[in-house]
């Protein structure tokens, strides 16, 4: 492979829109930052047009309860909500573009529009339906998704039986096109063993789910067209939000311009993001989904985060602890698109002073200092991105990519100590510190998607008459001790 890349002159990417009844965590932190990090690559280093896209879900019977309970407007409760993620984009340093909000009138309009494609297509029916129904995960359960009756995902909400006349989506219609999608694209969901849960959830049989609510129960969500006695479910509203972003169905160009595209998501977004939604989208005659990125969970010392337990940790907390660029590093640190991960702030503290104290701060500090001594100076030529880097970036290997830089961290640090530049006579100093310094401008490039900040000041200071730093980039931490 070369060491530059041709890639498609446009590209998108989501996150899933968080539901505003719960400030952000590092879960959803993490899948946004991951997201930023791609948008940064293409757009910073291959030099694609770029839409990044985030937002907030807003309708639904738990948002409903939640402003009730507050006795708030549901509008009003949503918008002091939907400012708390908007904030993320300068607490995280995120290069987002586009923030999409489901009661945003463009969105509205575009559901209503999918709804009536879908209808035409003859996927949309009415009929009475008895469920066991979450309104945690705002699901319709089966018994074999339940454990002792309850949603393992929210085991102290009783699960609720619901008797009513409801619209339905005909998903039981595209079992058979939905196996062809996956068989066909063998990629489309990563990891893979989540494409062979999907697999396996479709192959056993799919019921057709209900996809609205009698306004006169649950009056917050979006209009079902022609009928006023009823609003959209929540998730066939929101999951329309990946191309309402776009102006679809309006402005047509922009939409072929960049869908379809790629979808992260967490792993309790599988059966919603890779079969709910793509049957949908062949409802509606419109394109699947290029790829869809799936999260494990984040737990906290082997338990799973909950505000019952306290152990809920928040990227405000991270950031106050270790700074943006040190908290994108770690989060990205604990794996992507992959299995469920663990934390606690003893193995971060250990894995910042590691990496990023010892590590790239060390290795900086020390020979911006030698080449200041002997008045180097170093090329303002931007370096090529070495193959392995555009490799593992292309198949979206965030944290085998960190991993790697890492690994050039220390290919450096063993070259000087080969070297010795200290005890060399100024000339050979000169030429040995001119390759490290041009050894850690490639690792910045590498770093910039990730660590956007770092990434500059490290090219500010080896880039023409090097200076040494005046303080640490990461000062080291007294590391955290877990309770026993």
């Amino acid at each position: 492979m070369p060491t530059t890349q041709t890639t498609k002159d446009s590209f998108y990417l989501t996150t899933t829109l968080p539901y505003v009844n719960a400030a952000p965590h590092i879960g959803f932190a993490l899948e946004i930052i991951e997201a930023d990090v791609i948008a940064r690559h293409q757009r910073e280093i291959l030099g694609t047009e770029v839409i990044f896209n985030t937002g907030t879900d807003e309708h639904g019977q738990k948002i409903w309860e939640k402003a009730v309970e507050r006795g708030l407007e549901p509008q009003v409760y949503c918008d002091r909500w939907a400012a708390k993620f908007s904030e993320l984009k300068e607490m995280l340093n995120l290069s987002f573009d586009h923030f999409i909000r489901t009661t945003d009138d463009k969105h509205v309009a575009a559901a209503q529009e999918f709804w009536r494609r879908c209808d035409k297509n003859g996927d949309i029916y009415k009929a009475k339906y008895q469920i066991k129904y979450c309104v945690g995960c705002e699901l319709a359960k089966t018994e074999s998704e339940l454990a002792e009756g309850r949603c393992p995902l929210h085991p102290k909400q009783e699960i609720e039986l619901r008797e009513e006349e409801n619209y339905f989506f005909r998903f039981s219609k595209y079992q058979d096109k939905l196996l062809e999608l996956y068989e066909q694209n063998p990629n489309f969901v990563k990891p893979k063993h989540r494409l062979r849960e999907i697999q396996a959830f479709v192959t056993a049989g799919l019921e057709d789910f209900s996809i609205s609510r009698l306004k006169s129960k649950m009056p917050w969500g979006i209009a079902v067209p022609d009928d006023n006695k009823h609003v959209m479910y929540v998730w066939f509203d929101a999951l329309v939000n990946y191309i309402s972003t776009l102006d679809w169905p309006q402005d047509q160009a922009k939409f072929e311009r960049f869908w379809p595209g790629i979808q992260l998501a967490g792993k309790d977004n599988l059966r919603q993001q890779s079969a709910m939604w793509q049957a949908m989208l062949l409802s509606a005659q419109l394109p699947p989904s290029k790829q869809i990125l799936i999260n494990g969970f984040i737990g906290v010392d082997g338990q799973k985060m909950s505000k019952s337990l306290g152990n809920v940790i928040s990227p405000q907390q991270l950031i106050e602890r270790y700074g943006i660029d040190a908290a994108r590093y770690l989060l990205i640190n604990l794996g992507t698109f992959g299995e469920d991960m663990d934390v606690s702030f003893e193995k971060l503290d250990i894995n910042y002073n590691a990496a990023l104290a010892n590590g790239l701060g060390n290795l900086c500090s020390r020979v911006a200092k030698m080449a200041e001594q002997v008045d180097l100076s170093a090329s303002t030529k931007k370096p090529a991105a070495p193959e392995q880097y555009l490799s593992l970036m292309k198949n979206f290997q965030l944290n085998e990519t960190l991993n790697f830089v890492l690994e050039q961290i220390g290919e450096t640090d063993k070259f000087l100590a080969e070297h010795k530049p200290w005890q060399k006579e100024e000339q050979e100093k000169k030429q040995i510190l001119a390759k490290a310094v041009e050894k850690i401008k490639v690792i910045a490039l590498m770093l910039q998607p990730f660590m956007p900040t770092t990434a500059i000041i490290i090219n500010k200071h080896f880039t023409g008459q090097i200076q040494a730093f005046a303080a640490g980039l990461f000062p080291r931490i007294e590391a955290a001790k877990t309770s026993k």
